[in-house]
């Protein structure tokens, strides 16, 4: 099966899951609440989680799961923004009344922040939504393969500092695999991370990825108790 029917399979089995709530968006692991989401104030935002074949750098990891070519597009969002800044994430943001669905809303988005050619896109599908407390989002991932890739860089240095393309196996080396740790409240919270060239991925986006990896089995075993704490300040932790 290639990646992308595997992707397709995903999405199929998520769009009819047993035991599953109508209308129920999914929420954050229970150590990464920081606060519960305000559903009747919550806005609704898109993703995209775009997958493709890296034409000229390799990954420097192999695991037996994915090939060494697949990886997956993010963006850094700038240091300067309110929520979420510096952190990387998949490209994405609040879906606009002029927009027609999440999928428009991501596409566009997509486009705005890394100038992708959004032709060279396949949209496969949505995951189900997924709740995003500390800033009171309903975030739709949109999962798209990258059949014929574009130039991409950070159009608007205000929204992103840096746009990257992260290779998948680099991703699932356990040498790259951590756990996220912060420290708010008086309380602390923890989820997985990922420490890969081009950044440090945790909060909402390493979340999503991983619950991503361990649903397509593509997951190597790694150490969990290898933490790293992440400063938060101002709400800008996810």
């Amino acid at each position: 099966m290639s990646v992308r029917e595997e992707l397709l399979a995903l999405i199929e089995r998520k769009a009819n899951p047993a035991h599953a709530v109508a209308g129920a968006a999914t929420k954050m692991p229970n150590n990464w609440v920081f606060k519960e989401i305000d559903a009747d104030r919550a806005k609704q935002a898109a993703v995209l989680i775009l997958f493709g074949r890296l034409d000229d750098v390799p990954a420097t990891s192999q695991v037996p799961s994915v090939h060494e070519d697949l990886d997956v597009l993010f963006v850094t969002r700038a240091d300067t923004l309110r929520k979420h800044a510096g952190q990387v994430a998949f490209p994405g943001g609040k879906i606009d009344p002029e927009d027609t669905d999440a999928i428009a809303a991501a596409v566009r988005e997509a486009e705005e922040e890394t100038g992708l050619d959004p032709d060279g896109v396949e949209i496969l599908g949505v995951l189900p939504d997924a709740e995003l407390p500390v800033s009171n989002f309903i975030v739709t991932p949109v999962v798209g393969w990258w059949h014929a890739p574009s130039d991409v860089f950070a159009v608007d240095p205000a929204e992103s500092s840096t746009v990257f393309r992260a290779p998948v196996a680099d991703l699932l080396d356990p040498a790259n695999r951590v756990t996220a740790v912060v420290e708010r409240f008086g309380s602390r919270f923890s989820a997985p991370a990922f420490d890969v060239e081009g950044g440090f991925i945790w909060g909402f986006t390493a979340i999503v990825l991983d619950r991503m990896f361990n649903d397509l089995g593509w997951t190597v075993p790694w150490d969990g108790t290898r933490e790293v704490f992440v400063e938060a300040v101002r709400g800008k932790s996810s």
